[in-house]
Parts: C-alpha cells; structure tokens; sequence
C-alpha cells in the first residue's frame, strides 16, 4: 500500500487556563491515513497495546513512533470541563473504507457506501496510579443535540455550558438537553449556537474530531487528555503479529451480513476474522449493545495476549507489534513517545484483572426521531454516577472477595444452575446419594427434592434425560466421569441419576459456569477484563 502524501501541521496554541495535554511538538509532519469502515470496531485493542506496552524502551518507541498520524482535537476549544485525576482517551474509528481492494471488500462484506462518521466510541480512563484501565463505550446512536452547520455568514460560537451540570443530560433525552435548539442570545446576551438533534456518530461527520472530542465532552463532563482514532487495515497486521487472538462462545455465531461464521467454542481469530466478529450485530437480540460487549471481550482477550504470551519480554516481537499499532492511529499533537514511555514503564505488572469494561445505561434503546431514525437515550441518574466515577477516579467494579481454596472446576457449556438435577442411590452403600447431592450442589447443580434409593441395584451409573435438555445431561455428564447417557422422552427438564457400584464420591468433578455470551446480558454492569474474556 503506498505511502500517503504528508503535509506539516501546526500545533494549537494552549488556551489560557485549559489544561494541555502533554508535550507538543513545534511542528509535525501529518500522514493522511486511510480510514476505513469497522476498524473502529476493535480499536480499544489498539489502544490497550498503545498504553499497556510495560517495559517497552525508549529507543522501542521512538523509533517507530514518527509513523503516527496526527489530528488537531483540541486547537481552540474553550469552556471544557475541568481536569481530572488519571488520564483519558477518547477512541474512535471512521466508517470510511475507500482505499479497500475490491476483492477485500467482498472478502469482508464492505460493499456499502460510508457515512464519514464515527461508527465505534469508547472512553478509556487510565487511573492517576497506572494500576486500573476503565473503559466505557458509548452507543454511537447515542440523541445529541448538535450547532447546526454555519451559514455563508460564518460560524456561530458554541454554546457555553457547564459539563458537570449537564452530564448526560443531551443524551436522556431532547427535553433534557442543556442547549438551545434556536439559537439566539441566553439571558444576558451571550450568543448561543442553534442546534439540530443527531446521532453522536454524526458529530465527526459535521465537525471532525474537534466536535467531537466537544460532544463528548458535554454530555459526560469529563476532560479529554488524549484522542486516538483507528486505521483497521494496519490493525487487522497487528492481530496477525500477535499470532492471533482467541476469543470463546458457548454456541455457534453466524452473520450473513458480515460473513461471521464461528463454532462453538475457542477459536484463534486473524485480523480478518476478528474484523467480522466485532462488527457483527445480527447474531443476538441485543443487537448493537450485544455487539459492543463483542468489542469489549476481544479488547479483554487483546490484553491477555499482550501481557501473558511473552510479547512484553521479546524486544524484536514488540518492536514488531509496537510498529503495527502507531501504524495504525491517528492521535491528538499532544501524545508523543515520551509520553508512551511513562505509561509503558508504569504500568509493568498490568493484567486482565486490571481491566474493566462497561457501556453507557440506557433507558431507552429506541427513541425514534423524525428524519434521523431510531436512538438510544441514556439512563441520565446511572450515567451520571457512571461518569462522576471517572471524574473521581473510582473504580467501576465492587472489590470482589478473595477466592475460596476449592478445586479448579471444568468448564462447561451450560450453566450448572440452571441443571435440575434428581439424584436416586443404585446401589448398597448407605448414604452414597445423600452424599453425591450435597456434591453436585456444591459445584453449582440445582438439585431437586430428597435423595432415594432405587427399587433395584444397577450395574453402573446412568443420567436419563430428555433429549429437549441434551446439553444439560453433557453438562451433567462432566461431573460424573463414567456415567452414561441414556434418553428418556418426555421425561422433562429433570436429570434423574442412578449412582452405580462403578461410582464413588471422590469422583464428583467440579465444574464451572460458562462465561456468559456477548448480547446475552445487555445490562450486565461494569466486568473485569478476567471476567469478560475466555476462561
């Protein structure tokens, strides 16, 4: 792919009294790169290998670091919210996919034309220790009220709001919204711009990273330090320099309208699988939703492969993948090596753990606007706590209790809990099903009713079940090594199981919950990386 040309670009000059974002350089040279459609969709993993590069050499990443493309975000802006502890990111993606090779395009289902909007947003706070990553992401049909475009006239200013009053406010709905739809003059004068309602993602198209970076920032009153904006073509090289990234699903995931074709289970995505995996919202009823938590399990499992697979410690193989992610970001003039060093040499013992993911509360997923189409309003009470814990700089998960000493269990495809499961003494050990219940329902079964002994001994242990409940039994079957399966239509939704003389209780095996599927729990609250990514 050729180079793009360059052109310099003048850094803007610091506001008084707005906080500047790190260093600028006097002058950059600006490389025009390619946008294109859906790269955005996993750039929170870009940004994960941007941040969490522990141990990564000055001489690493300055040698490479001339490849990042530069965006003016901040030039000019006043009225901002004011800075907080830690430091924030915005990310965001353009849907553009115009440099795409024919073949490509039809390889990744990318034959409609782009809308030169923002597709993917997500809000990545790094805590003032560098020990915890909290990323939040933001619906892109998110109601906003945008300036609308300035006449031949020129600009109207925009409107001057106070963040922390207004908070969410735009996005809970067009009656709640801190600016005016007219335009005019507020008491006392001062002019205001007149609006017009959008979708979020329109903000890039209208205004560029500027408006932006300024919508954003109205409707969270949080202060934006940095902006990074994804190419997914150099992306999809990085996960192929990673080798690949895994990602898990408890059932079979198929979209015809991205070509997403997995099986159940663990599967090492390339670049070009793990583009249609997080771009694919036909596979759940949570549609969009279900696809962002899509995007926030592969981020989770980018990290664990970034700070568990040796990737940190070979200096050849970072420079490698360092080279493939600032390949592929355009960032505000403000993020330069030096800055990625410090956060790199910060941030050595970071883990999925260290990771937490949630999207934005809504409390309506389909607010219909004349001439713009369906919306999402936001849950204005959760999303203001949400953001007055980033302004704060608290975490978005509960301290969770130390782990319990039990056994490692097996995971399993269905949920323990939801395995009814009636247990029944085959044999002449008093006491064995009494026993082996209390053990099932100590690994997580729901078991039923009293232990009973069978009206005859059995040669070995048997589960009967209905077909209907097939995956239960095997779920079952894990737990008890040896068992055999055997149909009983009709039966219902309870295991019966018959212990044999070839069963002991020292061979009831733990086993563990699936991690629940992307989509299946759209309100699921905010999650660690360790508890979003495969086990």
């Amino acid at each position: 792919m050729p180079p793009a040309s360059r052109r310099p670009a003048t850094a803007p000059r610091p506001q008084p009294g707005r906080r500047r974002p790190g260093h600028v350089p006097r002058r950059h040279r600006s490389r025009q790169l390619r946008p294109i459609r859906l790269s955005t969709r996993i750039l929170g993993g870009v940004a994960v290998l941007l941040i969490t590069a522990s141990g990564v050499g000055h001489a690493v990443v300055t040698g490479v670091s001339g490849a990042i493309g530069r965006v003016d975000a901040f030039g000019g802006m006043e009225n901002r919210p004011g800075g907080s502890k830690g430091t924030n990111f915005l990310l965001v993606g353009t849907d553009g996919r115009d440099n795409l090779a024919p073949d490509e395009k039809k390889e990744y289902h990318l034959g409609g034309a782009p809308c030169h909007c923002t597709d993917t947003m997500m809000l990545v706070h790094l805590s003032q220790d560098h020990s915890r990553a909290s990323v939040v992401s933001i619906p892109r049909d998110t109601y906003v009220l945008l300036p609308r475009p300035p006449g031949p006239a020129g600009s109207v200013p925009y409107p001057a709001r106070t963040p922390a009053k207004g908070a969410a406010a735009a996005a809970a709905g067009p009656e709640t919204g801190a600016q005016d739809r007219k335009g005019g003059a507020r008491p006392g004068g001062r002019p205001v711009a007149a609006t017009h309602p959008a979708k979020l993602n329109q903000a890039y198209a209208q205004g560029g990273p500027k408006l932006t970076v300024r919508t954003v920032e109205q409707l969270t009153g949080v202060h934006i330090d940095h902006y990074l904006e994804v190419d997914f073509t150099s992306f999809m090289k990085t996960v192929d320099v990673l080798g690949g990234v895994p990602v898990c699903t408890s059932k079979p995931l198929k979209d015809s309208y991205t070509g997403l074709d997995l099986p159940a289970g663990t599967t090492v995505l390339d670049g070009g699988q793990a583009l249609q995996y997080v771009r694919s919202r036909h596979v759940d009823p949570a549609a969009d939703l279900g696809r962002m938590q899509r995007q926030q399990r592969f981020m989770a499992q980018v990290i664990a492969k970034v700070t568990s697979g040796g990737t940190l410690s070979d200096p050849l193989r970072l420079r490698k993948v360092v080279s493939a992610v600032l390949g592929s970001v355009r960032a505000d003039q403000g993020l330069d090596s030096k800055d990625i060093v410090d956060l790199a040499q910060a941030m050595k013992g970071f883990s999925p753990a260290s990771s937490e993911f949630q999207s934005v509360p809504l409390s309506n997923t389909s607010f219909n606007v004349p001439g713009i189409g369906s919306t999402v309003k936001w849950d204005a009470l959760k999303a203001g706590r949400l953001w007055a814990a980033i302004r704060a700089d608290r975490p978005l998960t509960a301290p969770r209790p130390a782990a319990k000493a039990t056994p490692a269990g097996v995971p399993v495809a269905v949920d323990p809990a939801t395995v009814r499961v009636a247990v029944e003494n085959g044999t002449a050990v008093a006491g064995l099903a009494g026993d082996t219940q209390k053990a099932l329902h100590a690994t997580g079964f729901a078991t039923t009713g009293t232990p009973t002994t069978a009206k005859e001994h059995v040669p070995h242990t048997v589960i009967r079940y209905d077909p209907r409940w097939d995956a239960s039994a095997k779920a079952l079957a894990v737990a008890l090594p040896g068992a055999q399966l055997v149909p009983a239509p009709k039966q219902g939704p309870v295991l019966h199981v018959t212990l044999g003389p070839d069963f002991a209780l020292a061979r009831v095996r733990p086993v563990t919950a699936p991690v629940p599927d992307p989509g299946s729990r759209p309100e699921a609250g905010a999650l660690t990386g360790d508890q979003v990514g495969c086990p």
